[in-house]
């Protein structure tokens, strides 16, 4: 007699296709260590009269779990969990921004050993073309069709992460512009080259919908004949989650194009929430280099980016990239297409949006209402404080064993523009990257950061009554 399985059955709660439900339900159980290496998975029929759903929905949720090599069935015997429960964490690292694992070694081994069968050894035999081969462009834009981006496959190239695509977007707008304006928060890495570029760098002034049009628009009235670049980061703004609405992009659109300022957009979490939104580059396609990534919404070691040029600057593309890398490797882009194509990348991002909800709500329970979370598949939080009581929270928490990124390292400084009266300080906080320790360890990383709050405030204050800006 077959064992029983010991999975209470459920559905992950919200809209979705059966399917998707209960394969996230399953995933997040496994992951969490609620079900253990070897254990039998529900009969198929036995599961959907339980579930009331389709014995052909709980197939394919179980194909789902086995792409991401969670489960493995055997022939006549059933379905069984393959990876064991996250392990302990060696340390509490909210510091490094990036999705939680979702892929087994038994999936990547299966992945590979596809390739091994079906890829053409010439992508591994010549060099590619610098904007990557035309396949793997077309699959590329196959994606970004599904998060509301149409673009030809001859306009897009692909590279070695997000973080390439903005430093050669920087490169090719460079030679017209003559200062750098982005949020007055932003992000490390385009925050580095944009100093290491040599141009007068501003921050912008932010509420909790992303940039102030009216400080855009005093920052460059102030300069005038003179041309600016432009970063931002219109969904899940990195690291104060902050997505403009509609109107505040074509309001950001229009200012750009009355000034002819160049414009930057990180997209690399506009998969999911805020896709429903335009991008800067559907309102001002003729002036916007747009930066979509992988590693940020699939995998971090799929370092696969992407750059869509304006139509005047696509040329000059090429040279940067050749001059920034020779090329993206091979395997990456065939690793793309093959889970593009088999579906695994769909359920893959599925799962995190899951994830993330997950995480977020835990997240919220704990520090509370004040916590800003970022939609979609993101995985960063933002706690508001004043700068200095931020700097503090940080030491506290590391001193408790939670690692945090020092505020300062988000700082663009030579803010000055668009704040009403009664609101001069300047945006400050606490950043929590959610998705860098296990599930598991997670309440433990956020009950420290709670403690650290408490520390050098002589008010006594927790994180639910410090100020939102």
């Amino acid at each position: 007699m077959r064992p029983q399985s010991p999975w209470f059955a459920r559905l992950h709660d919200g809209a979705g296709a059966p399917a998707h439900r209960l394969a996230e339900a399953l995933g997040a159980d496994i992951l969490s260590g609620q079900l253990s290496a070897g254990d039998r998975l529900p009969a198929h029929r036995d599961l959907a009269w339980r579930l009331g759903i389709g014995v052909g929905s709980v197939t394919r949720a179980y194909a789902m779990l086995e792409r991401r090599g969670l489960t493995h069935s055997v022939r006549g015997r059933g379905t069984f969990v393959t990876v064991r429960a996250d392990p302990a964490s060696a340390g509490l690292d909210l510091a490094t921004n990036m999705p939680p694992p979702m892929f087994s070694d038994r999936a990547l081994a299966r992945t590979l050993h596809g390739l091994a069968r079906q890829v053409d050894p010439a992508l591994f035999n010549i060099y590619p073309p610098v904007a990557g081969h035309l396949e793997h462009r077309r699959v590329m834009t196959r994606w970004l069709e599904t998060q509301g981006l149409a673009v030809r496959p001859d306009r897009i190239l692909l590279t070695s992460g997000a973080q390439q695509a903005l430093s050669v977007a920087l490169a090719v707008a460079r030679p017209y512009v003559q200062f750098a304006l982005t949020e007055e928060q932003t992000y490390p890495g385009m925050l580095g080259a944009l100093r290491q570029s040599g141009l007068p760098l501003q921050g912008l002034r932010m509420d909790g919908g992303g940039v102030l049009p009216a400080s855009l628009h005093g920052a460059l009235a102030a300069r005038p004949g003179q041309r600016a670049v432009v970063y931002l980061t219109p969904t899940a703004h990195n690291p104060t989650t902050a997505t403009m609405d509609a109107t505040r992009r074509r309001d950001i659109a229009t200012l750009c194009r009355q000034h002819d300022a160049l414009l930057i957009e990180d997209g690399v979490y506009a998969c999911g929430a805020g896709a429903e939104q335009p991008s800067l580059r559907d309102l001002a396609p003729e002036r916007t280099f747009h930066v979509a990534s992988l590693s940020k919404i699939l995998s971090p070691g799929l370092r696969i980016g992407a750059l869509v040029p304006p139509p005047d600057l696509a040329e000059a593309c090429g040279p940067a990239l050749l001059a920034s890398s020779l090329m993206i490797a091979p395997l990456s882009c065939a690793l793309m297409a093959q889970w593009m194509q088999d579906g695994t990348a769909r359920s893959v991002r599925l799962s995190l949006q899951a994830d993330s909800i997950r995480r977020t709500e835990l997240a919220s329970s704990i520090l509370g209402p004040n916590l800003q979370c970022a939609p979609g598949n993101a995985f960063h939080a933002w706690l508001p404080m004043p700068a200095a009581h931020a700097a503090a929270v940080v030491e506290r928490a590391r001193a408790l064993g939670v690692m945090l990124p020092h505020p300062d390292s988000f700082e663009t400084g030579g803010t000055g523009h668009g704040m009403p009266d009664g609101q001069q300080a300047r945006m400050a906080g606490v950043r929590l990257a959610l998705g860098s320790v296990t599930f598991a360890a997670l309440p433990d990383a956020l009950r420290h950061v709670r403690a650290a709050c408490l520390v050098h405030d002589p008010q006594g204050s927790s994180c639910d009554t410090l100020p939102i800006y």
